[in-house]
């Protein structure tokens, strides 16, 4: 099964970059009109904003989990400069357990992987799955509890 949410990340990108330039646009004009106090309201709204996004961590994922491998691949979504690209892979018989922790009534929700090595139980970071739709998410659900009971 091979799963991309490219459509669905891109828009999340779209739209902090049009709402914060709106918002920039703004704070730029009140303070050119001399209204101060709105201004300084308008950046206070950007950083809100910003921190919202920080913390829903929006991610583009590629998962698949064919050819007896194992790969999820991510990277954030909104961020500023150079991103920095991650991946998951590893055979699927090295997988032990996957947690799927939702919050904020499963409109955020992270994917936790722990795998066997040599040298023991490794447990990777928590990726981000709140860009992936909901039914995307059962489908690589369903897919890893699929590999474990093998």
């Amino acid at each position: 099964m091979t799963l991309n949410n490219k459509k669905q990340a891109t828009k999340y990108k779209r739209i902090f970059f049009i709402v914060s330039i709106f918002i920039a646009l703004s704070a730029l004009a009140l303070f050119l009109l001399d209204f101060t106090f709105y201004a300084l309201a308008c950046v206070g709204l950007f950083s809100l904003w910003f921190l919202y996004f920080h913390v829903a961590d929006y991610q583009f994922i590629q998962f698949s989990s064919e050819n007896e491998k194992v790969i999820l691949r991510y990277y954030k979504a909104v961020r500023f400069g150079q991103g920095e690209y991650s991946s998951i892979e590893f055979p699927q018989h090295m997988l032990r357990k996957v947690y799927f922790e939702n919050s904020i009534f499963g409109k955020m929700s992270d994917i936790t992987v722990i795998v066997k090595t040599k040298r023991g139980i490794a447990e990777y970071p928590s990726v981000s799955l709140s860009a992936v739709s909901i039914e995307d998410r059962i489908r690589m659900q369903d897919a890893l509890h699929k590999i474990l009971d093998n």
